[in-house]
């Protein structure tokens, strides 16, 4: 390490499990490969077809740079439920959608979604319809997808969509932990992500580099309003979701709001980051760097708290520790998992602004509150978008005949 600068955080990203894990130990069965307009697709034929005959199509979810086909079939084999296989042996054929760019604009990557759709469309034999939907970032790419080609009165053919843990109401990064991306004082792909349009369109509150100001990004209400302009949702399809986090309003007990979550010494000494409390000016992070040197207080007023809200979690503050550690840093780490795609945002049933909202029981309300026409939350706090028995056998139980 020289003498003015700070070590370098290489690449480090915030991924989920099907974005994240290592490929390999799963060999990936032989398959066909699309070229679509700023992304791709693979082609997993069903069990005994010799053509393309009941297609299912899941896309991949958001992460920096171009979509990893092998892991995120990895990510769907490799857990309790081996997703793809058992959509083969039902005779499903399963279209893995990747992107060029999985932080692009969600708008962008829903063309790729469209143009799957219609290349399924028309390499298909025999009458049977689409199901079409994604993991995280991709069941909003797709829900897009869906329902502009119904304004545009295009036939998407599709009986069934489905999203897999999609923030449908807004997804949660502490801020604390966008605005250090920023604090490093070079280039990284960790900023580059949470800089990214579709984090931007995606969280629900965003740290704005250039005037350190925290609130909706305004490519985020760009986005909502384009997704008002085709209607919200697709009409035709059922649509289902299942979401990682919990219905019961129990999130993560043990992520108490205003505790220390992580602190990082030796590098950017005494930087330490907060759980998400309630209240007006209250810290979110405090950072401190010696080379150039600067130091920051994070705050925010009127947040719920998100961190230890039911929900899908995400391994914020170990990822980050980890890195810090590889580095050189002595890191004190409280709490390796925060809420990263609150249940409600999952199921669409409530906004996250709100305490009472992003706590509220969903098993006590009626489902019909929902967006969607029906869901299914977690019996246990489960990672973002992992694979579990539970979620994936409720969705391939309701594929259409």
């Amino acid at each position: 390490m020289s003498a003015t600068s700070e070590p370098n955080v290489g690449s480090f990203t915030l991924d989920g499990p099907l974005t994240a894990g290592p490929s390999g130990s799963i060999e990936v069965p032989e398959h066909e490969e699309w070229s679509l307009p700023n992304g791709f697709a693979w082609v997993f034929l069903g069990d005994g077809n010799r053509q393309l005959t009941r297609p299912v199509i899941m896309a991949d979810g958001f992460s920096l740079g171009r979509s990893k086909l092998d892991v995120l079939y990895q990510g769907l084999e490799s857990g309790a439920f081996p997703f793809v296989s058992e959509l083969r042996r039902r005779g499903r054929d399963v279209i893995l959608l990747g992107f060029d760019e999985r932080s692009a604009s969600i708008l962008d990557n829903a063309q790729t979604a469209i143009a799957a759709i219609l290349q399924a469309g028309a390499e298909q034999v025999g009458d049977a319809r689409l199901v079409v939907g994604g993991f995280s970032m991709g069941g909003i790419v797709t829900r897009y997808a869906l329902a502009k080609m119904e304004r545009q009165r295009m036939d998407h053919r599709t009986a069934l969509y489905f999203s897999y843990d999609s923030p449908h109401r807004g997804a949660s990064i502490p801020v604390g932990v966008q605005a250090f991306s920023y604090f490093i004082p070079f280039p990284n792909d960790f900023a580059k992500q949470m800089n990214s349009p579709a984090a931007r369109q995606m969280l629900w509150q965003h740290y704005d580099r250039d005037t350190g100001k925290i609130g909706v990004a305004p490519e985020r209400t760009e986005f909502l309003a384009a997704l008002d302009r085709v209607g919200g949702w697709p009409q035709i399809p059922m649509k289902i979701a299942v979401a990682n986090g919990r219905g019961d309003g129990v999130g993560l007990p043990e992520v108490k709001p205003g505790e220390v979550a992580l602190r990082i010494d030796q590098i950017y000494p005494g930087t330490t980051f907060y759980t998400q409390a309630q209240g007006n000016d209250v810290t979110a992070a405090y950072l401190n760097r010696r080379f150039p040197k600067a130091e920051k207080t994070i705050t925010t007023s009127g947040f719920p708290e998100t961190d230890g809200a039911p929900g899908g979690t995400l391994h914020t503050y170990q990822i980050l520790a980890q890195t810090m550690e590889k580095l050189g840093g002595k890191v004190d780490l409280r709490h390796e998992d925060v809420c990263f795609v609150p249940s409600v945002s999952a199921v669409a049933i409530r906004d996250i602004d709100e305490q009472d909202s992003l706590y509220v029981d969903i098993d006590s309300l009626s489902p019909e509150e929902s967006e969607l026409d029906d869901f299914l939350c977690s019996s246990t706090t489960t990672a973002h978008t992992a694979i579990t028995e539970e979620l994936a056998t409720w969705i391939t139980d309701r594929l259409p005949d």
